[in-house]
């Protein structure tokens, strides 16, 4: 038996990195996943690798317009959601807040914050009709902490800004039984990060204690257990996964 029987998600962000691998890792527990992402061939591969208990749908995560009409796509296709993980972010420029462009900064603001606003806003509903459901908010380690040597004031705030908001859901629907929780990746071994560094990291692994960077399957694993019944009364918390990068006191 799977952990996610019977259970429908949606996971943002699904071609590649990190939500790739979360989607490889739900369908193996048993949810049908839909993922979304702008990138249509990589995110359609994946869906028909995947098999029968995939889809793809593109989907611009900044549009509330287009959230709801994917929630009523599934909803219609396979009945009310279970299980959001907002997966979908970009890095975006490193810029202090006298240095930034303004529309640099709304654009890391508009997917990286915005989009789970209104992700949480679309299907919410959805999992009151289904009696409870599971959201995971994928943040950052610069969520908890500044990045210390390269400024990004959009990239920081947008993520702190997840933590926050993960936290006022949770409370307000508590008692739909919907638990939401947010991840706070390190340094993880997704293309996101190669652009920022190399397909080594650029020496950044030896900058964590574990002396590694992780493999995106190793954050799915947490995604996972928040995602399923073993995290059953886990709502409303920050996760962090990131080798002890952060006991350090900087990311």
């Amino acid at each position: 038996m799977g952990k996610l029987d019977g259970k429908i998600a949606i996971i943002t962000g699904a071609a590649q990195g990190m939500g790739a691998a979360h989607a490889r890792r739900f369908i193996t527990e048993g949810a049908k996943v839909v993922l979304t992402d702008v990138n249509e061939r990589g995110g359609q591969a994946l869906a028909d690798e995947l098999g029968q208990n995939a889809r793809f749908i593109k989907h611009d995560v900044t549009s509330l317009d287009e959230w709801q009409a994917l929630v009523a796509d599934v909803e219609g296709s396979w009945g009310p959601i279970h299980i959001l993980v907002n997966n979908a972010g970009i890095l975006g420029p490193i810029a202090d807040v006298v240095s930034i462009d303004p529309a640099e900064y709304l654009k890391v603001i508009d997917i990286n914050q915005n989009s789970q606003v209104w992700g949480m806003k679309a299907v919410i509903p959805s999992m009151q009709k289904a009696g409870g459901g599971s959201i995971v908010n994928i943040s950052s380690t610069a969520g908890m902490v500044v990045v210390a040597g390269a400024p990004s004031l959009a990239y920081v705030g947008s993520k702190f800004a997840s933590r926050g908001m993960t936290k006022q859901v949770a409370v307000q629907f508590g008692k739909d039984n919907i638990r939401v929780n947010s991840v706070h990746p390190g340094f993880i071994k997704t293309p996101m990060m190669e652009l920022a560094t190399d397909s080594d990291g650029g020496g950044i692994a030896d900058a964590v204690p574990l002396h590694r960077m992780a493999e995106p399957d190793e954050v799915s694993s947490l995604v996972l257990f928040l995602a399923s019944d073993d995290s059953s009364y886990i709502s409303g918390m920050e996760h962090v996964i990131d080798g002890a990068l952060t006991a350090l006191g900087a990311s």
